[in-house]
């Protein structure tokens, strides 16, 4: 593994993972990964030795759980962002995991070009939430970027992931549930047909935050409602499947 002296830039700090010894680099002046991504690592459907790429993945968070969480064969990850991209590229050879994930700097709109089609089994994407123009907006570009639809769209998503997918692939992503309706559309006009939902909750006592989505593409029409996520228990403690998909 390699040191911090060597990886670390200015302002940077490694994270522990507690998942198989892994850790993660992040500025905790931008960007850092939320819940949203990790709930998506354990909702993920991601078969023995398939190919899986990750549209829009930051700092790498969701294909770096992916190895320690999956079989995957390869991992790919696409990133617009150059400073993010490279912190992912950096964890990748903080965690010697370079012969099992690629980070891309490149922009989802243009998949078509980067990727053949139908060469992906899965594709996964945590994705800006919130449409443009729409809700307050972070003066930090980056974190702007990450959590409005300034450089893609969700159709922009979606288009790239039904792309990449082959017949029968698997996309999942995870969002707002006040997006649910565009989402749905979104993936049905692509040709991905939702397969499984999982709302996710604070607690019993509140509306969902998080919304879990897979589906599959040229998939026949039949969606599972999976059991609700809840986060914390009545004793406002992790419950035990959040623990679980921690790993902690």
């Amino acid at each position: 593994m390699m040191t911090e002296k060597n990886l670390l830039k200015n302002g940077e700090r490694i994270d522990d993972l507690e998942r198989n010894g892994l850790s993660i680099i992040q500025d905790p002046s931008s960007f850092c990964f939320g819940m949203d991504a990790v709930l998506l690592t354990g909702f993920a459907t991601v078969p023995d030795q398939s190919l899986v790429l990750d549209l829009g993945t930051g700092t790498g968070i969701i294909p770096i759980l992916l190895s320690a969480k999956t079989k995957a064969g390869h991992l790919t990850g696409l990133e617009i962002q150059e400073k993010f991209a490279d912190m992912a590229s950096r964890s990748v050879d903080l965690n010697c995991l370079g012969s099992r994930i690629d980070i891309i700097k490149g922009d989802i709109k243009e998949a078509d070009r980067l990727f053949p089609s139908a060469s992906f089994d899965v594709v996964t994407s945590n994705p800006p939430y919130m449409v443009k123009g729409s809700g307050l907006r972070n003066p930090d570009e980056s974190i702007a970027i990450a959590k409005h639809e300034l450089l893609c769209s969700l159709s922009d998503v979606v288009k790239a992931a039904s792309h990449a997918l082959k017949d029968g692939g698997i996309f999942c992503m995870v969002h707002r549930p006040s997006r649910l309706v565009d989402a749905v559309e979104t993936m049905r006009h692509h040709r991905i047909e939702p397969k499984r939902m999982k709302l996710v909750y604070p607690s019993v006592e509140k509306e969902p935050v998080m919304v879990l989505l897979e589906g599959r593409k040229n998939g026949g029409a039949n969606l599972t409602v999976e059991k609700p996520l809840i986060i914390y228990g009545p004793d406002g403690k992790y419950t035990e499947e959040i623990t679980g998909i921690y790993g902690y």
